[in-house]
């Protein structure tokens, strides 16, 4: 007589071949995520194949807030992934679909952004909020989905990875603050020191090797100036720690160079749609904004906001105005890239360290939001300008330079932190006289409270 199998073992039997026909199938079922597995996504640079538009792309699915959106075209297949910074063991994946949901779809992981291994996969998907427990590592991790669940694209409000490694980074958190945001900025103002023919980024050393720049801010700029030689100079910057340089090609009326008087505004700003998550500039960071050699095309159609030039009624103007009202000047305005490599305080180009957002989120390739410099420089010229030119040439020949050397950081933080994270408009020290209430970063002497 055959004897009778224990219940204890056929359910045990029972359990492993049903795990083992889940894995064949291509699923990862594993205990919960472990208490110790933290949110190892939020702030993230991310890709995806597509997205819907401006303030669609794939930051908004790991930016924390369940009010900005990933939307991807109306097609198959469709992908959105994030770069962890390094390998990562990964416990767990949180998605929160928006109503266009991935009816098939997959999480995949990989070490180096082309090889994938699956970790999950469905096709059943039914969108709303799915937590999914699988085991996997990688310093990349993506959804990619073959079917769609409506007519629409894919759509996640978050994408969260739990789990552990990774490149640690502690983003600074969203404002509790209920006052409307309009401005996440400060300003720094300062005034022209020097009319010189040099270039401490493009030609070090070189004294007399470039055209003809106007500089603003540190008073010792010149084709020798280092680190160190700023943060010992003195400044004509309002806020006396800014020691940084600002310098670009100075204007002319035929021979007649008009150097711009008074001071000068330097716009410290947000260039992502996430300001709070912008930080200061690393010390000694230096970039060029703009080319002497542009096109009027390629001034105009800089990846970053373009005011151009503007007297009077005349505004967007992508070349100097021929006439401009008597008594009116012109005023031009050109925004820097705000997002950094996190490694190379200068490059090559003195460019390619920098980027441009990309629909209002840092690329994975330059994943640091600093600040994003909008010089608006104003030149006393008006009446007739048909003669009137830059030392590079014509008008869209705009370009500027930038060192940094804030000679306490903790005051640059400071500022970033209460004005651009913050939400207000402020000046030199840190005030929004729209705000009051919410105070000052500095003291009336520009020093920490």
């Amino acid at each position: 007589m055959r004897p009778s199998r224990s219940p204890v073992r056929f359910r045990l039997g029972l359990v492993a071949a049903t795990l083992t026909a889940l894995v064949a199938a291509g699923l990862a079922i594993i205990s919960p995520a472990s208490a110790a597995d933290g949110l190892i996504s939020q702030s993230r640079p991310a890709t995806a194949s597509s997205s819907q538009g401006a303030g669609y792309g794939a930051g908004a699915a790991f930016d924390g807030s369940t009010g900005t959106r990933w939307s991807s075209a109306a097609a198959d297949p469709q992908w959105i992934q994030v770069d962890l910074g390094a390998t990562a063991t990964i416990s767990q994946v949180v998605l929160n679909w928006e109503g266009a949901y991935g009816k098939a779809f997959k999480i995949q992981t990989s070490a180096n952004g082309s090889s994938w291994t699956d970790v999950y996969s469905t096709t059943t998907g039914t969108g709303g909020n799915q937590t999914l427990n699988v085991s996997g590592s990688g310093r990349y991790v993506r959804l990619y989905g073959t079917a769609r669940g409506t007519g629409y694209g894919y759509s996640l409000w978050e994408f969260k990875i739990y789990g552990s490694g990774g490149s640690p980074v502690t983003p600074r958190p969203k404002p509790t603050f209920t006052d409307e945001v309009t401005h996440h900025e400060f300003q720094a103002n300062c005034s022209p020191t020097a009319n010189r023919p040099d270039d401490p980024i493009i030609y070090p050393g070189l004294p007399g090797a470039s055209h003809m720049h106007t500089f603003v801010g540190n008073r010792t700029t010149n084709a020798s100036s280092t680190a160190s030689s700023l943060l010992g100079g003195g400044t004509s910057c309002t806020n006396p720690h800014d020691r940084s340089a600002y310098w670009f090609p100075s204007f002319y009326k035929g021979n007649q160079l008009i150097e711009p008087t008074g001071n000068q505004v330097i716009y410290y700003k947000s260039g992502i749609l996430n300001y709070w998550e912008v930080q200061p500039f690393p010390q000694s960071l230096r970039f060029v904004v703009g080319s002497p050699t542009a096109t009027l095309a390629e001034f105009r159609d800089s990846p970053g906001a373009v005011e151009g030039f503007e007297c009077g009624d005349i505004s967007k103007s992508w070349d100097i105005p021929t006439s401009c009202v008597a008594g009116s000047q012109v005023n031009v305005r050109y925004q820097a890239p705000s997002c950094w490599d996190g490694v190379n305080l200068d490059s090559a180009n003195h460019k390619s360290h920098m980027a441009y957002p990309v629909g209002g989120y840092c690329p994975p390739s330059h994943p640091v939001a600093v600040p994003m410099l909008e010089f608006k420089i104003a030149f006393p010229a008006s009446g007739d300008l048909s003669q009137a030119r830059l030392a590079s040439g014509r008008g869209y020949t705009w370009h500027y330079d930038f060192f940094n050397a804030w000679d306490n950081p903790a005051i640059l933080d400071a500022l970033v932190t209460h004005c651009i994270n913050g939400g207000l408009q402020c000046n030199p020290r840190g005030y929004d006289l729209y705000k009051p209430h919410r105070g000052a970063a500095l003291t009336e002497n520009f020093e920490l409270p």
